[in-house]
């Protein structure tokens, strides 16, 4: 069973949602997982262009980390995803990594994977990011099983309580993937998605040529 965290802050050790995610993958370690961390600020993540390359040939144009970064989440069961909230939404760095995950959510590659998200905030807005992150996961085929978000305000000490329940969340993590969990409510919405993405592949057939391949050997089309 293995266990890929992502860290979407810049702050580095400074981090405070680096040590939700921390927390998270101590948990699911402890209920047998292997864990792995990465921190998306020091790799070098470039824009996607929008150039639909990926759809046609499985590969990106861009030459830098994210193909390394993206091999990892395919060979994980499960993925961590953490960011502070930066005016409303995920930082900048979370954002451009999935950006470049188009292809991956035309495919559904994340079928079969469970997922969760941390987030922390000055003064609000924590919980909608933790919303936001799962969502994405859930739209890349993942099912989630809950999230931990957090507004520190001034209370520094505010994050230690959420640590342990970010601690518990990644043993829930750990004991979904084991047991695969199944959530009626998820696979209403996977099931719409698998229609739409097949939907959309089929009728761009004739220039994604990687992504209509992939559905037939798949087998989700005829």
């Amino acid at each position: 069973m293995k266990i890929l965290g992502i860290n979407g802050s810049p702050r580095a050790s400074r981090s405070q949602t680096l040590r939700l995610v921390q927390a998270v993958l101590d948990g699911a370690k402890s209920a047998g997982a292997e864990v792995e961390l990465v921190d998306v600020a020091k790799l070098r993540i470039e824009y996607c262009i929008g150039c639909t390359i990926c759809y046609e040939r499985g590969e990106c144009v861009r030459k830098d980390d994210f193909a390394e970064l993206y091999r990892k989440m395919l060979d994980s069961d499960g993925i961590v995803l953490g960011s502070p909230n930066y005016i409303n939404s995920v930082t900048g760095q979370m954002k451009t990594m999935l950006d470049r995950m188009a292809d991956a959510i035309h495919c559904q590659t994340f079928i079969g994977k469970y997922g969760c998200a941390v987030s922390t905030a000055g003064g609000s807005g924590a919980d909608e990011v933790v919303e936001y992150l799962n969502g994405v996961m859930q739209t890349l085929g993942a099912n989630t099983v809950g999230g931990v978000g957090v507004v520190l305000g001034g209370d520094p000490e505010t994050i230690v309580p959420a640590e342990g329940r970010a601690y518990e969340l990644g043993r829930k993590l750990a004991r979904a993937i084991e047991k695969k969990e199944i959530y009626p409510d998820q696979e209403e919405f996977h099931a719409e998605m698998l229609d739409r993405m097949r939907a959309l592949i089929t009728a761009n057939r004739d220039r994604w040529h990687h992504e209509y391949d992939y559905w037939r050997e798949a087998g989700r089309i005829p």
